[in-house]
């Protein structure tokens, strides 16, 4: 009787990170790109690597070794790569050993606080939202709802917080990420505040933080649509209005680590008051708090609940039913989101536009009306339009995308290739 060979398992698609490496750029040690690789795609056979690195079969086999050895990576035997249907015992693959080291991203918001824990495979271990505080506009505050979403998301992942190698902090505003320090945000009075120093004192391990929107960007490179491009941008509409910049894999966050604030660019003198302090930006005319501002007055004759999310939710279902005065508001906001993406189209030529975030849900922003608005306003060359990708992701994504930052870093730390 002919023998049957071992059942295997058919992997699905894993991995986390970029699956392609930047063409130029700051060299990564070897090890570093071979450990960037087996994460990446999730589990690899030594022989692929060495293959998509442009590398020797012998210096795949000296370093993973070593990794092994370190207990950073493992073999795998019983799982076929996905897409793969040969016969007979699968190749011995690498993975990535997830609970070699745990990192955590935060986000936090004027209404709740999220986190999530991730193992150094990318594998989601936890996550948590909490209510905002009362004083979250204050810098204590702001550590104090950072803690309790840490805190919840390790009970949830089943870790202490003092088993994290790397916790990574998304904030809305302007953040200089290189220094640690918050220049400017709703969510803080103080200018300048440390933030990044000061948590790292109360936890006990690396802190880094950045705006919230280029966690949601490294959420697309490290997870998403963005894992397969090399340059896209990346909106978002929240309670404010973000953008992400990324080029040839890597993220663009300016000379000072500040650019980007695509919704503090200007799209009427003198026009509504924005957060920040200043008029005509163009998150004050699309963001959460510009909507509701306008709900409150066209919809006069309706009761709005007190919270943000509910106020939009009624102004949404007002405009699906037909209610003129709901339709007009989403449209107005929709026509200025059509002169802040054309601005980014002229700028930066991105060949995909990704629109993200939960307040995606509200198709008024993204209709062909706005679609057809930005190709008229932007300018006239030949250029092809950039792909525009609408995705409505929960929450706890800008989280997942702080925790991607603090992936990297973790990891390149005990690789040795910060």
């Amino acid at each position: 009787m002919e023998g049957r060979a071992d059942p295997v398992v058919l992997a699905p698609a894993r991995g986390c990170g970029p699956l392609i490496m930047p063409s130029v750029g700051p060299e990564r040690g070897l090890r570093a790109q071979i450990f960037d690789r087996i994460r990446a795609s999730g589990q690899i056979p030594r022989v692929d690597l060495a293959r998509e690195l442009g590398i020797s079969p012998a210096s795949v086999t000296s370093i993973t070794s070593e990794l092994i050895d370190r207990g950073l990576i493992e073999e795998r035997d019983d799982i076929r790569p996905a897409g793969d249907t040969a016969r007979g015992r699968p190749p011995v693959s690498l993975s990535v050993r997830g609970s070699s080291g745990f990192v955590a991203g935060i986000k936090l918001s004027s209404e709740s606080h999220t986190a999530i824990v991730l193992d150094f495979a990318g594998e989601r271990l936890g996550s948590a939202s909490v209510p905002a505080r009362l004083s979250t506009r204050t810098l204590m505050g702001a550590l104090d709802g950072a803690e309790d979403a840490l805190g919840a998301a390790c009970k949830a992942a089943g870790i202490t917080p003092g088993a994290l190698s790397a916790v990574a902090l998304g904030v809305p505003g302007v953040v200089d990420s290189a220094r640690g320090t918050v220049a400017w945000s709703p969510l803080i009075a103080d200018r300048n505040a440390p933030l990044a120093e000061r948590l790292a004192a109360r936890i006990g391990c690396p802190v880094l933080i950045d705006n919230d929107a280029n966690m949601l960007t490294l959420a697309e490179l490290w997870f998403g649509a963005g894992r397969t491009l090399a340059d896209f941008v990346v909106v978002t509409i929240e309670h404010g209005v973000g953008m992400g910049l990324v080029q040839n894999h890597r993220l663009y966050r300016g000379a000072g680590g500040m650019g980007m604030e695509i919704g503090h660019t200007k799209v009427e003198l003198d026009g509504a008051l924005c957060r920040c302090g200043q008029r005509g930006c163009l998150e004050a005319y699309v963001a959460d708090y510009a909507l509701v501002r306008e709900a409150a007055t066209a919809l006069g004759g309706i009761p709005l609940a007190s919270r943000t999310h509910d106020q939009l939710e009624t102004l949404f279902n007002q405009a699906k039913a037909g209610n003129e005065a709901a339709k007009m508001i989403f449209s107005r906001a929709a026509r200025y989101l059509a002169v802040g993406l054309s601005t980014i189209v002229n700028l930066f030529d991105p060949p995909r536009v990704i629109l993200s975030g939960e307040r995606m849900r509200y198709d008024f922003l993204y209709a062909g009306d706005m679609i057809a608005e930005m190709e008229r306003l932007t300018l006239s060359s030949g250029r092809a339009m950039p792909k525009v990708e609408i995705n409505t992701w929960d929450d706890l994504v800008w989280a997942q995308g702080a925790a991607a930052l603090a992936l990297s870093h973790a990891s390149d730390a005990v690789l040795g290739a910060a």
